[in-house]
């Protein structure tokens, strides 16, 4: 028997398909420091358990589809200190950002449609357009230009008859940009002019350097019919595990199509809402602490990499990874390597090699994302590791 097309051509995850090689190493006693996946170490906010201890349903039954209605207006109050006016209707909770995409792209398009993404993305796109039977079509970002959006002439070119949706990260995975509400309002125009939905990934939101703010597409009001937000608490509060992710937009017929879908897979994990609704009771002042650390981190990480005059790199403006191009040929063989055969004091570093963000060939073979999730006096020891790494490597 044959599986599936789709089974045999979706794409391995650059951040996780190494895992394997990771566990041996530190199986021979190798302490790995993990720079590959945006797992942050921040404490998950205390209020987030005590609000599932206090849970004492005697059933734990099925929830609404479409999440619980006290989550939802938790996040329309939320929203409302961006001066981002929701409602209920407007939001869908899904299992993590990562539901939230797929529900996105299968309310805009249909199996071999199009879906036009600045590269480097998150490299999860592609599984999710693979498993939805639609087609990521490429814009390239220069390095040159900090990831910024390219010219539209660049997305003209990408135009077909089977492009339904722009996607856009902002802050980017897994650049760090942030785009301007200048940028977003010409792919607003853009959208507008071709007809085609606006998706934006806006996990990150909270998550911006140096005194810049994030601007939403949630505020582009004259394109509002158009555009669909996936959000998530996974970064927001240090909650990954929980799970609990929404699809925004205030477009009634997208929200009805995406409501079916989460009917059919009958709905989010109510325990975990719970705490969500907890967590979003917190200040706002809470995310000052946090974005000082991860700040810190970013600065420390930068300064350090820097230092080497053969890693070509920007200064990420927002979420909490680095696009480094580095000295090598192949990112992913650099990477085993790291974790088969190097160690200084018995210690190494995990990256993702860098191709998985690109879906155009040979594109970021010398580049890696580096997550600057962890402690800053573990993050400083990773950085001269890969500093010391690039110096023995002979790949």
């Amino acid at each position: 028997m044959n599986i599936s097309q789709r089974a045999q051509n979706i794409q391995e995850s650059p951040i996780r398909k190494l895992s394997a090689i990771a566990n041996a190493a530190k199986k021979r006693g190798t302490t790995v420091y993990h720079l590959n996946i945006g797992q942050p170490d921040i404490h998950t906010p205390e209020i987030f358990y005590k609000k599932i201890y206090d849970y004492k349903e005697k059933v734990l039954s099925y929830g609404p589809s479409d999440g619980l209605e006290a989550l939802k207006a938790a996040m329309v109050h939320y929203f409302d200190y961006f001066k981002i006016k929701l409602e209920i209707k407007n939001i869908v909770i899904a299992t993590g950002g990562s539901e939230a995409i797929a529900f996105a792209f299968n309310a805009v398009g249909d199996p071999g449609d199009e879906i036009i993404v600045s590269e480097p993305f998150y490299t999860n796109y592609s599984g999710y357009a693979s498993q939805c039977g639609l087609k990521i079509v490429p814009v390239t970002a220069r390095a040159e230009d900090g990831f910024h959006l390219p010219d539209m002439a660049e997305f003209e070119k990408k135009l077909t008859a089977r492009t339904r949706a722009i996607l856009l990260c902002s802050p980017n995975n897994p650049t760090g940009t942030v785009y301007s509400e200048a940028e977003l309002r010409t792919i607003g125009d853009f959208a507008r002019k071709h007809d085609l939905f606006l998706i934006a990934d806006e996990v990150y939101k909270e998550f911006t350097y140096d005194g810049k703010s994030h601007f939403s597409v949630l505020q582009l009001a004259e394109f509002e019919d158009r555009v669909i937000v996936v959000d998530s608490i996974s970064k927001r509060y240090s909650a990954c595990g929980a799970r609990i992710g929404a699809v925004i937009s205030r477009n009634e017929e997208v929200m009805k199509g995406i409501t079916k879908f989460a009917q059919a897979r009958l709905c989010p994990p109510t325990l975990e809402q719970i705490g969500a609704i907890g967590a979003y009771e917190l200040p706002h002042d809470y995310f000052n602490e946090v974005m000082a650390e991860y700040q810190k981190r970013r600065d420390i990480l930068y300064s350090i990499l820097t230092s080497h005059p053969g890693i070509i790199l920007q200064k990420p403006e927002g979420a909490f990874y680095i696009m480094a191009k580095l000295p090598i040929q192949d990112g992913e063989t650099f990477a085993r390597w790291l974790l088969n055969e190097f160690s200084d004091n018995h210690e190494t570093v995990m990256i993702a090699p860098g191709e998985g963000f690109y879906k155009t060939p040979g594109k970021g073979k010398d580049e890696v994302r580096l997550a600057y999730v962890i402690e800053a006096a573990k993050l400083e020891r990773a950085a001269r590791l890969l500093l010391l790494a690039l110096e023995k490597f002979k790949g």
